[in-house]
């Protein structure tokens, strides 16, 4: 098992509904399943709820744990309880992020623009500042964001793209200040994914049917042309959390087939 004995805090463990899986819930059931002991953040308590039920009728051990990740007191209440519960915290994966009414710079909200900023860029702030200081004194710790490719790719959403190179720059700092407490910090970035935030979420923001949705992003993909799943950015970050990874920091890793290899 490749994270026997490892604590993990997944952020983000629930999922919007959806005929598919999302990245979170993937990745904490991946974890589970490699060895580690969790505890499941989400805003949804029931959707992490059911997170746990799937753990746990595998084996698994957790406990879900509702926080709001823009409020540092229920980021520093989540690391507090998976301290209680486990005695440490190896691996912080946080996977909390929104689109929702995000549009071109001069079309966006100033109330659109600050949800997102607050949920994808504040909240990894305060969930990682909030952690820090317990892998600090454990001298060891891996931190996983997920970031995406929109970060360094052309989209007509100025929100989220902003707010996932500010995430890219916090982990490469996080990197940076805690290398010399044996500390790791990476970001994965996703691209084309089918999952329910995306399918579902964007079909319904744009009015059209999912089948004619995962056709056009399936189209967009380079390899094998057809987008990636929950799995692929939960076995990315398998990887990160992973002494096998113990050598690597600072890196934004895009899991995406391809695309973002078209720049240039």
């Amino acid at each position: 098992m490749r994270l026997k004995d490892k604590v993990a805090i997944v952020v983000g463990a629930g999922q919007t509904p959806g005929e598919t899986i999302g990245n979170g819930r993937a990745t904490a059931i991946l974890f589970a399943r490699e060895g580690a002991r969790l505890l499941l953040v989400d805003c949804n308590y029931e959707s992490a709820l059911e997170t746990q039920a799937l753990i746990e009728a595998e084996g698994g051990k957790c406990f879900a744990f509702q926080a709001d990740v823009t409020r540092e007191q229920d980021c520093q209440a989540f690391v507090r309880a998976t301290v209680e519960a486990y005695g440490r915290v190896d691996v912080l994966h946080n996977n909390v992020g929104i689109g929702a009414s995000d549009d071109e710079i001069l079309s966006l909200s100033e109330e659109s623009w600050d949800k997102i900023m607050s949920v994808n860029l504040k909240g990894m702030f305060l969930s990682s500042r909030s952690v820090l200081p317990v892998m600090q004194q454990q001298r060891s710790g891996s931190i996983i964001n997920i970031s995406s490719i929109a970060a360094i790719c052309s989209t007509s959403i100025v929100a989220y793209k902003t707010s996932k190179a500010g995430v890219n720059a916090l982990t490469h700092q996080i990197a940076l200040e805690n290398a010399k407490y044996n500390i790791r910090a990476n970001a994965i970035m996703p691209g084309l994914m089918n999952t329910p935030m995306a399918i579902e979420g964007i079909a319904k923001s744009r009015g059209i049917a999912k089948e004619e949705l995962i056709r056009q992003r399936d189209k967009s993909v380079p390899l094998g042309g057809q987008m990636g799943t929950a799995w692929d950015t939960a076995f990315a970050a398998l990887f990160l959390a992973s002494d096998e990874a113990k050598f690597i920091t600072g890196v934004m890793l895009p899991v995406d087939g391809g695309q973002s290899a078209r720049i240039g």
